[in-house]
């Protein structure tokens, strides 16, 4: 009798981690999702609520400006707080402005809903990361979960495009934000059954200097570069906006430098594969989601593609980084991090290439071995990253090294979307355009290839 109660017991205890472990993966599908799902509703939300190019670099950006902006602070707010509040906050954020965004009527609206579903984003990474850690409090358990958690990264990658494109073109552009609603709802239904609270400390300083000034300097260089052919790029508002993200940029160094607690510690970068790493993060994410911005708008306004098949066939690019990552997992394990970023790095930048070659009539062969070539040079590339980095650092600054590597890589996809959207809007056309912006992607990634060979494993 007593071992059957023990085994029913520890048959819901595991049930109860199971569902701990799916309520947290569900969020952070959530917000990787919300990066990708958005990208092959571009044309519609255009066609609709207006803007140009630029109106659809905020629409993006104004996520990831906000998300990259707030990821270290929110690891701060999560221990000051509690991560289960922390991370139910981000949650309801989420489903509140998810829903509003289905609703509104003007484009300014949809970005300042996207600058708060940003908000939502950067509370819901750390927090969740600080949750599964205290629930597997033993290392090999702990490992699984951690993979299970991080392989939901390649699933919405995945997913992204393909279930936005069957939504836009099923129910509209406004159902993608929608699908944000019953997944946030269970997140958070089962994080209040399943999840406890982490132990606060309110004694723990605030970098509000640090913060202030990050923000500025990442919005400022992105008002700058999305807005220059608009406004003209000599003219006063463009010079400002550059001239603040500069001020904001050495303001931040400063504060972090002298800071008791700053949000990033300067002393980190002492470390080569730190420095390398920090932009190795931003070149690999200006290509993928420059790529992402670009390609879905030539398939669809030129291809003539609708929104499901243009996700199609983004799905080349997609479907590596849904199981490749674990084979890079082993080849770091065996023979280090350099080469597979390298090699990845390389792939990127040969598939990037291939796809200056296409033509409103190129046959789609092209495209899929260029998407399929990017895909695993993304795939080999960040898990190789991740595991350099935060491996060379002390175990009490994997925290800190982890949340600035992220916001590193969400500053590149916010600079790829900025940078690619000038050089498509300032073309005589958009294949003209579109074939400059790959060749400037393939030369940054071309440029983190190097820059992982030379650096990545070196401790000086």
């Amino acid at each position: 009798m007593e071992k059957t109660l023990q085994l029913q017991s520890n048959s819901t205890g595991k049930l109860a981690k199971a569902l701990l472990l799916l309520g947290l993966s569900l969020g952070y599908f959530m917000v990787l999702l919300d990066m990708t799902v958005v990208s092959v509703a571009l044309p519609a939300i255009r066609d609709e609520l207006g803007g140009g190019i630029s109106g659809l670099q905020w629409v993006v950006n104004a996520y990831t400006i906000v998300f990259a902006g707030l990821l270290l602070s929110m690891g701060v707010f999560a221990d000051k707080l509690g991560a289960k509040r922390v991370y139910a906050g981000g949650l309801a954020i989420f489903l509140a402005a998810s829903a509003i965004s289905a609703a509104v009527s003007t484009l300014g609206a949809l970005i300042g809903l996207r600058a708060i579903l940003g908000i939502g984003g950067a509370a819901l990474m750390p927090a969740s990361l600080t949750l599964l850690a205290h629930a597997y409090p033993g290392s090999a358990e702990r490992a699984r979960a951690l993979g299970i958690w991080a392989a939901v990264t390649g699933v919405a990658m995945a997913a992204g495009p393909v279930v936005g494109g069957l939504l836009v073109d099923s129910f509209g552009w406004r159902s993608i934000f929608l699908l944000n609603v019953p997944l946030a709802g269970i997140s958070l239904i089962m994080t209040f059954l399943f999840v406890r609270e982490t132990e606060r400390k309110p004694w723990q300083s605030f970098d509000l200097g640090g913060q202030i000034t990050a923000i500025a300097a990442i919005a400022a260089v992105s008002f700058g570069l999305m807005e220059g052919e608009t406004y003209g790029w000599d003219s006063p508002i463009i010079l400002a906006a550059f001239s603040l993200a500069l001020l904001g940029a050495i303001l931040f160094l400063i504060v972090e430098a002298k800071g008791k607690s700053p949000l990033l510690p300067l002393r980190l970068f002492r470390n080569a594969t730190v420095s390398a790493g920090m932009l190795a993060g931003m070149a690999i994410n200006i290509g993928l989601s420059g790529i992402l911005f670009v390609l879905p708008l030539f398939f669809q306004q030129i291809r003539g593609l609708s929104a499901h098949i243009a996700g199609l066939a983004l799905l080349p690019m997609m479907i590596p980084l849904a199981f490749n990552p674990i084979l890079t997992g082993r080849i770091v394990a065996r023979i280090g991090a350099r080469i597979p970023m390298t090699v990845g790095f390389s792939l990127g930048a040969v598939g990037t290439l291939l796809q200056v070659w296409t033509e409103v009539n190129t046959t789609y062969a092209i495209t899929l071995i260029g998407l399929l070539l990017i895909g695993f040079g993304a795939s080999f590339t960040i898990p190789s990253l991740m595991a350099a980095v935060i491996s060379s650092v002390p175990k009490e600054q994997t925290g800190a090294i982890s949340g600035a590597l992220n916001s590193s890589r969400q500053l590149g996809a916010t600079l790829g979307v900025a940078i690619l959207g000038s050089i498509l809007s300032g073309s005589k056309s958009f294949i003209a355009g579109m074939h400059i912006s790959l060749i400037v992607t393939a030369v940054i990634l071309f440029g983190g290839s190097l820059l992982s060979f030379a650096f990545i494993g070196r401790k000086q």
